[in-house]
């Protein structure tokens, strides 16, 4: 078995490291996407009580450590720059143009206190009759298209008028399936659900199961359920299994920032621990914001407001 432990973007290997079983077992389990770098305990080869593994770690940020001044500085320059350096949208087709045509006039139109997001310019803005409020670097879509098997996700900010539907904070994220699709295009595993209940017998006799909100494993010659820990993917026998929704490895802590606004169907405006992601075309569709200008959002945005993408 292998474990991909969940985080951002980059990965190392560790190959070959040995533990005991019920040390690891025991070790304090930290949110998942959490920027902690506790280790990771899974399992290929099980000879008695001590499991050898090959750990596939993700590597925290450390360019997310930027104070709130760096922050508020990258902020003002690129408000400063940005009628210059305004990115004029392309597009691939009629259809296309007409959509955006509308929804930046609908922008350009609203009254009362409203959101707009320019989706290619990467920027936020909270105005209220024509007064701006707060103007905030944004991160938006990267419009890629995903390929796995026999489906296909393509990535896009979506333009429009939506609402802000709910407030969170501290909110938790439900991976939906691409992000295991890209897992497993990224390492050549193959993709299966597990479901709530189902035991799936994997290579040494490992039985992989759920029991309650959790995923864990049954050694050989035993009937004692340990689970896994949680800021790792599952991985045996080549395959890359999806936790079944509402179990705690379907949980992850820490990937939306410390607030989130909801605007329904998927799309959010949240925070990043990826603060190098700012001012980019990166996302899966959301709305990134810097720290200082979601907490803003949080405080100063009701329920309700009416959010104009372009």
């Amino acid at each position: 078995m292998q474990s991909l432990r969940l985080s951002r973007f980059a990965l190392v290997v560790t190959s070959a490291l040995a533990v005991s079983l019920p040390a690891a077992a025991q070790q304090p389990v930290s949110a998942t996407q959490s920027t902690t770098d506790s280790l990771p305990v899974t399992v290929d080869s099980m000879p008695r009580h001590n499991w050898v593994m090959n750990v596939i770690r993700k590597v925290t940020f450390r360019g997310d450590e930027r104070t709130a001044a760096d922050s508020a500085a990258t902020t003002a320059t690129a408000d400063s720059t940005a009628a210059a350096a305004r990115v004029h949208p392309t597009f691939d087709s009629r259809r296309e143009r007409l959509e955006y045509e509308s929804a930046r006039k609908a922008a350009e139109e609203a009254t009362g206190f409203h959101i707009v997001v320019d989706v290619e310019n990467h920027h936020l803005y909270v105005i209220n009759d024509g007064d701006t409020l707060r103007s905030a670097s944004a991160a938006t879509a990267s419009n890629e298209t995903l390929r796995y098997g026999n489906k296909t996700w393509h990535f896009e900010t979506p333009r429009g008028v939506r609402t802000v539907l709910r407030k969170d904070k501290e909110p938790t994220w439900t991976p939906p399936e691409w992000h295991y699709a890209e897992v497993a295009n990224e390492y050549g595993l193959k993709l299966r659900y597990l479901q709530r209940g189902e035991r799936v017998r994997v290579r040494g006799g490992t039985i992989l199961t759920t029991q309650g909100d959790e995923v864990g494993v049954i050694q050989p010659g035993s009937t004692e359920f340990i689970p896994l820990v949680l800021d790792e993917h599952i991985v045996f026998d080549n395959t890359l299994f999806i936790p079944p929704a509402g179990t705690k490895h379907r949980t992850i802590q820490g990937e939306l920032g410390h607030y989130r606004l909801a605007l329904g169907d998927g799309y959010q405006i949240h925070g990043t621990p990826d603060k190098s992601s700012i001012g980019s075309s990166v996302t899966h569709g959301c709305v990134r914001l810097h720290d200082d200008d979601i907490e803003w959002l949080y405080d100063n945005v009701p329920v309700g407001t009416k959010v104009y993408l372009y």
